[in-house]
């Protein structure tokens, strides 16, 4: 019998292709995106209020972009790979906005709502798996915690941990300073 072998680009532009997707689907049914999205998700509501051209994908690139430089600095290293990583952010903040511009901007009833968002979270939750499967840089929320728990000889799944409720009380953080305290927008747990 023959082995089959899956291509790591394939995994690469599949996982950016359902992470978008998923991510768009999650926004649109509107009960909150995932954690480590959520800081550039809040940012591009609140930047969008006032520049409407403002994507959620340009969102993505920028909060990413200053995730990469705290890293570099932190680091005090700096390596080709991290601008790859940033390629590849960009990349899927232009599939995001491509995805965003073709879905419906609100998904109706109560009950379609939940079932886009379930797909939405099964989508990003298959993108990141194909996303480890790719020997291509992951974007800088991955690299972000792979590097500094190298650096510090952390566990890395204590402090992606660590990470993603950072990222959420940054997001609620956010969304308090934004758009007034009680005001929860865009956070999901």
């Amino acid at each position: 019998m023959k082995k089959k072998v899956f291509y790591t680009e394939l995994a690469y532009c599949f996982g950016l292709l359902f992470l978008a997707l998923g991510t768009a689907l999650m926004a649109n049914a509107d009960f909150g995106v995932s954690m480590v999205v959520a800081p550039a998700y809040i940012l591009h509501l609140k930047i969008s209020e006032y520049i409407p051209l403002f994507s959620f994908g340009m969102a993505e690139y920028v909060f990413q972009a200053f995730l990469l430089i705290v890293m570099t600095a932190v680091l005090r290293k700096f390596k080709l790979s991290y601008l790859l990583s940033f390629g590849t952010t960009v990349v899927y903040g232009l599939m995001l906005d491509g995805v965003m511009a073709l879905l419906p901007a609100d998904f109706g009833p109560l009950s379609l709502r939940l079932i886009f968002y379930s797909a939405g979270f099964l989508l990003c939750s298959a993108g990141v798996s194909l996303l480890f499967h790719s020997y291509v840089p992951p974007e800088a929320y991955e690299l972000f915690v792979k590097e500094i728990a190298a650096k510090f000889g952390l566990d890395i799944h204590k402090f992606k941990t660590a990470y993603d409720c950072a990222s959420c009380l940054l997001a609620v953080f956010m969304s308090f300073m934004f758009f007034g305290f009680g005001v929860f927008r865009g956070v999901q747990a």
